[in-house]
């Protein structure tokens, strides 16, 4: 409870005194889960998305705001003046005008309302169990090979998903529960569809759906037991139930809510122009690689072959060829190099003998004695007067008679040096 003002206080300002108003009505049990019955009158719709409007009775008024958050959530109701409504929410002061008012969360025509309560008391008691946590729930398989559906047989409900998932996935192959979905025998043949689906092997996702109808048609998918068994099952389930306005526990418990059947096949399944768009991709990609791949194998092969070319006998058969040819050209080259230096050194050689000849001093003027045997005479003193003797010329020889033999007379002898 809000603290009490002090006795001693003697005044209070408007601000303190309508803070203290709004403590008081917000902790007061009752005034925050209300039921208010009365008519609608000066409806109001701002371009702000809330909906602000006065309920009203023959002896009172009350100012009601649904925000806008709030009014996606409502059961479809359609909201117009004069219209005699049972209205569900909490009570508050607005303090800038110091009013009270009624933030509502649930509003039913007159008429509905214990179907409508019984649809709360159930709604916040499971929900306190934590049955509606966003954590507990699944993701979506994003290509599902099987697709379980739970919905009437015999309603258009069905043949509309089955076109939907035929149109955009016929990969998909899919399973159908038949169950009742409106009537006391509903229930009990929803949970056991979604138990049969759940034995069966390679279920990926199923889909709980059927149209629309009054809040008494749809009343099967409120019922705890059905809730439970989306809960409990192992295959993630989405579930399709009447028009976009149409709300159900089955919704809340679902791991994600489409607004209609249709609307559950597409959430269950890609589409298939998506699909060979990314296929396309896929496949340029797939080419691009395999390209890459044999650019780079037949660069690689390239390069072997020009090694095994390189380590081949025949290679070096024809290397060691033109190398052979190459230390022939090059021996016949020496030899010719050599022949012609021996040549030289022949010449020069013949050079210097011809230059150290008898023949050539001979021609210079000079004779060469010899005996009638071929000695050569070499001094005067070999000869003999009567002796025959050959004379060789450069020209020629002639035999020669010794007529006279003169020696020189030998060098006088040095005088003999006097001793000091």
């Amino acid at each position: 409870m809000p603290a009490q003002p002090s006795l001693f206080q003697t005044s209070l300002s408007v601000t303190d005194l309508t803070r203290y108003m709004r403590q008081v009505l917000e902790n007061d049990p009752i005034l925050q889960d209300v039921w208010v019955t009365g008519e609608i009158s000066n409806l109001s719709r701002p371009s702000s998305g809330h909906v602000y409007f006065t309920l009203k009775d023959a002896g009172a008024a009350l100012r009601c705001v649904i925000w806008r958050s709030t009014l996606l959530k409502l059961r479809g109701v359609d909201l117009q003046n004069g219209l005699a409504v049972e209205t569900h929410g909490q009570v508050g002061l607005y303090e800038r005008d110091g009013t009270y008012q009624l933030y509502v969360d649930a509003v039913r025509p007159v008429g509905e309302g214990r179907l409508y309560q019984e649809f709360i008391r159930l709604k916040a008691r499971l929900e306190a169990e934590g049955l509606f946590e966003e954590e507990r729930k699944r993701a979506l398989p994003e290509r599902p090979r099987r697709i379980g559906i739970v919905t009437s047989p015999t309603g258009a409900a069905l043949q509309d998903m089955l076109n939907t998932l035929r149109r955009r996935y016929p990969l998909a192959e899919v399973v159908v529960a038949p169950a009742a979905v409106q009537g006391v025998e509903a229930p009990g043949e929803i949970v056991r569809g979604l138990v049969a689906l759940n034995r069966l092997a390679g279920v990926d996702v199923i889909l709980v759906a059927r149209g629309g109808g009054s809040l008494e048609d749809l009343w099967a998918f409120n019922d705890e037991a059905v809730v439970r068994a989306i809960v409990a099952s192992a295959v993630p389930v989405i579930s399709g139930i009447g028009h976009e306005t149409d709300f159900t526990l089955a919704d809340f418990a679902a791991d994600r809510r489409a607004p209609t059947p249709t609307g559950a096949a597409v959430l269950a399944t890609p589409d298939a122009a998506d699909l060979r768009v990314a296929l396309r991709r896929q496949e340029e990609r797939l080419v691009a690689a395999v390209a890459g791949q044999l650019a780079v194998c037949q660069n690689q092969f390239a390069g072997l072959n020009a090694r095994l070319g390189r380590a081949s006998p025949a290679w070096r058969v024809r290397n060691d060829r033109q190398r052979l040819d190459e230390l022939q050209s090059r021996l016949v080259r020496a030899g010719m190099a050599h022949l012609q230096l021996r040549r030289a050194h022949q010449q020069s050689l013949a050079a210097r003998l011809k230059a150290l000849s008898p023949l050539a001093v001979l021609r210079r003027g000079y004779a060469l004695v010899q005996t009638a045997k071929g000695g050569v005479v070499r001094q005067a003193a070999q000869l003999e007067v009567g002796q025959e003797i050959r004379v060789q010329l450069a020209d020629g020889s002639a035999g020669v008679v010794v007529q006279s033999v003169h020696l020189n007379a030998p060098p006088a002898a040095p005088a003999p040096q006097a001793r000091e």
